[in-house]
């Protein structure tokens, strides 16, 4: 698609003398980098529709429901003709991821999902910085996006230079590893474009096709997101498969493992923002603890978090199979059977499997 635009010339001298200011005003709202590119997303749109016809994508039909408006920015936002690209860290602070997943006892929540949900706080930050740049422009459409609309969110970052699209389908900055957030402001201002990360700076490592509980990359680059730990935990609604349920361990929202072992994370920073931060103890809590929570005690204690989505239902189904996988103790047993005639055909099903895998007959 050809986009023209019809801003006058001394606009668009002006974006080209403030590109240089936006990382500055970007770091101001708390944001580690940014990186502008336009609008050709060269092969991922392929990619994309491979992934898609292969059936990756599994329940989630939202995919593959806009077209090519995932692929073809100015579709979705018309007259969009570059796209900036930021990233803010999330790696908080606390118990050490590996000390949990060794502790079958204790509950894995992805870190990303410890504090308080982002896409509030970031879109409010790119909202700002949008509206700065406006104002400073006297003009230009923009339009903010943070995991909320039909976004190559990953492609657009790697188009703009803020990293490369690994093995393990993140995105890794040289200088930050993967533990970041990505947003997105789509506008119609020409801005100077960065070069791209074009480079896999990967290697021979396999670190994290390797180490994947479930085996759920295809090959590298390629990833099965209905064995995904995180799929499975966050996205699938129904019941989870028997044979992928010893795989999960202790892992209730989300799975890190990819990155827990990536190489380029040793160059990762703890997070400065508070909202970030660990909330209701959750990097170090027992499952029979988080078992035992009512639905109104989910609904108060997720409140403003991303975990907040999948509703009690899916929580409770979850942590049942992190309590089947275990050690055998009275107070998992007692948990699980306090269960055993909760109203949901669903969570009775994975708390029956669950005191199975104790040899508790039901």
């Amino acid at each position: 698609m050809t986009v023209t635009t019809d801003h006058p010339s001394s606009l668009i001298d002006k974006a080209t003398q403030l590109r240089q200011t936006l990382q500055q005003w970007a770091e101001e709202l708390g944001f580690q980098q940014l990186g502008i590119t336009g609008i050709d997303l060269g092969q991922h749109e392929a990619y994309l529709q491979k992934w898609l016809e292969a059936g990756y994508h599994g329940d989630m039909e939202y995919m593959a429901r806009h077209g090519s408006k995932r692929s073809q920015p100015a579709e979705l936002v018309p007259d969009t003709c570059t796209i900036l690209s930021l990233r803010m860290d999330y790696l908080p602070t606390g118990s050490p991821p590996a000390d949990i997943l060794a502790n079958s006892d204790k509950a894995y929540v992805s870190r990303y999902a410890l504090g308080r949900d982002y896409h509030k706080l970031m879109r409010n930050r790119l909202a700002q910085l949008a509206k700065r740049i406006r104002s400073e422009l006297d003009g230009g459409q923009y339009r903010a996006f943070v995991d909320s609309a039909p976004v190559l969110e990953r492609a657009i970052a790697e188009r703009s230079g803020l990293g490369w699209i690994a093995k393990n389908t993140m995105l890794i900055n040289e200088k930050a590893g993967s533990w970041f957030f990505l947003g997105e402001i789509y506008t119609d201002i020409p801005f100077p474009t960065d070069p791209p990360k074009l480079e896999k700076h990967c290697g021979s490592c396999s670190a994290c096709l390797d180490i994947c509980p479930t085996a759920a990359f295809v090959e590298p680059f390629v990833l099965d997101a209905r064995r995904c730990i995180s799929y499975l935990t966050i996205e699938h609604p129904g019941s989870i498969a028997p044979e992928l349920r010893p795989m999960m361990g202790n892992r209730i929202y989300g799975c890190d493992d990819c990155q827990l072992c990536c190489p380029w994370n040793k160059f990762a920073h703890p997070t400065g923002e508070p909202d970030f931060a660990p909330r209701h103890g959750l990097d170090d809590v027992a499952l029979v603890d988080l078992f035992r929570w009512s639905e109104s005690d989910f609904n108060e204690r997720t409140l403003g978090s991303a975990i907040r989505r999948i509703g009690h239902e899916r929580w409770l189904r979850n942590i049942a199979i992190a309590l089947g996988n275990a050690a055998t103790s009275p107070q998992v047993i007692a948990a699980l059977r306090d269960r055993l005639q909760h109203p949901s055909a669903l969570v009775r099903e994975h708390v029956q499997w669950a005191l199975a895998q104790h040899g508790v007959a039901t």
